[in-house]
């Protein structure tokens, strides 16, 4: 394997754009992507899938990071799938034809791409996947090599104002003309980078890397230490625990006496404490699913036909005082409603326009029980006098008499009729 990674970079545009704006209030900054992908690699190739006759706004940025667009038109029947085959179809022809690159790239949080991804990790191709935390599968983000988070490329205490919006929005998802005057988001709503976790949260995954490379007799360095990481958890990120780098996150660790750090210059070595620092018990990401469970079955009524995120939350919070979900692991609510619809207890839909709607999962309505199959009707079979056999008792009495023979009915013998005289009259005599 090529100590270099080349990296190719397919940008599903619709999908990203779409779940950016819904959950962190933002526009598609593909510079973002690509900017946290050259610090893994050298970027060989971009291509990019929409309908770009209508992203007239999105072409721009796409020209100034010289990203191919290939341009995908829809069939009469809506073409729903249309990007995702072609992504896959282009990405695993590069990967037969150009032995070079050993890497790819896709932005993008639909779980469709599982498949794609598997097969690439098949032919030995490294991939990182691109998304939002809030909206990408967390079995997509699980089966890669390395996720990455938008929310962790979002710089802290962003204050610019949402940018305008292109020409394009003007023009809703069927191609119409939209209001112009429809007020803006107003700025104040863009997510910001939300508050880091508890580093205490990231230490079995830490003991664990580090048990890992003490059975190899390898000694742990930092760049070792994070590719155990990421082998082991794709989805780590060291910036969710407010650290702008690895080695700033080893750092905390050392301040916080959770591990040991010896070595300058950045050539650390980290140890285990062993015994000095006990642990936290561990409190699992789905145990934080049982109070959700019960706040939506409070709602049961409204969550049927969808309610908004933010609405959803605001019972959480109401009705789940105790419960933090960062304690879980989890950054925002919208990550943890993610986390519940890959485990069937809510069913999350993302629009441009409607933002994040919650439904009932597909546990609320478990399948009907199915019918015993018909049993075939018995033919009743007329009563009919039992057959006596001399000897054997039978079901009326335990020895019934024998039968008394039966005498053949008389038969009447009929008469014959006596010889009619003939009733010819007579003739009369006549003198």
């Amino acid at each position: 394997m090529q100590d270099r990674l080349n990296i190719a970079v397919f940008v599903d545009y619709d999908n990203i754009e779409i779940g950016l704006k819904s959950t962190l209030r933002r526009e598609f900054d593909v510079a973002l992507a690509l900017d946290a992908l050259k610090e893994r690699g050298d970027i060989v190739a971009k291509f990019a899938y929409a309908n770009w006759g209508r992203q007239e706004g999105a072409t721009r940025q796409m020209a100034e990071n010289a990203v191919q667009m290939v341009q995908r038109i829809p069939s009469p029947r809506g073409d729903k799938n249309g990007a995702d085959i072609n992504l896959a179809l282009d990405a695993l022809e590069m990967a037969f034809t150009h032995q070079h690159v050993n890497a790819f790239a896709i932005v993008s949080g639909d779980s469709d791409f599982i498949p794609l991804v598997n097969k690439l990790k098949e032919y030995g191709k490294t991939v990182f996947v691109v998304g939002g935390k809030a909206f990408t599968s967390t079995i997509l983000q699980q089966n890669c090599h390395e996720f990455i988070s938008f929310e962790s490329l979002l710089p802290d205490g962003d204050k610019a104002e949402a940018a305008p919006r292109p020409d394009r929005d003007r023009r809703g998802r069927d191609g119409k003309e939209r209001d112009r005057d429809r007020p803006e988001r107003p700025p104040q709503q863009q997510r910001q980078r939300p508050a880091p976790l508890d580093l205490e949260l990231a230490m079995p995954l830490v003991e664990r890397a580090l048990q890992v490379l003490e059975r190899r007799n390898v000694q742990p360095q930092l760049g070792l230490l994070k590719s155990t990481m990421l082998q082991l958890d794709s989805a780590f990120s060291e910036k969710a625990y407010g650290a702008g780098s690895f080695s700033e996150f080893v750092e905390k660790l050392k301040n916080g006496n959770f591990v040991n750090v010896s070595g300058t210059g950045g050539r650390y070595v980290i140890e285990r404490k062993k015994g000095d620092h006990p642990s936290a018990p561990q409190l699992k990401p789905e145990d934080a699913l049982t109070p959700l469970r019960d706040v939506l079955e409070n709602h049961r009524l409204e969550c049927e036909n969808g309610v908004p995120a933010d609405h959803l939350a605001a019972w959480f919070k109401e009705e789940q005082p105790n419960v933090d979900l960062t304690h879980y692991g989890f950054q925002e609510f919208g990550e943890f409603l993610n986390y519940a619809q890959d485990k069937t207890v809510a069913r999350v839909e993302i629009d441009e326009e409607k933002g994040v709607t919650v439904f009932l999962g597909a546990e609320f309505y478990p399948p009907a029980i199915p019918e015993p199959p018909a049993q075939p009707e018995e033919i009743l079979e007329e009563d009919e006098p039992q057959p006596y056999v001399e000897g054997q008792p039978t079901i009326f009495e335990p020895n019934p008499p024998p039968p008394k023979p039966r005498k053949a009915p008389a038969r009447k013998r009929v008469s014959k009729p006596a010889a009619s005289k003939s009733t010819r009259p007579r003739r009369k005599k006549t003198d």
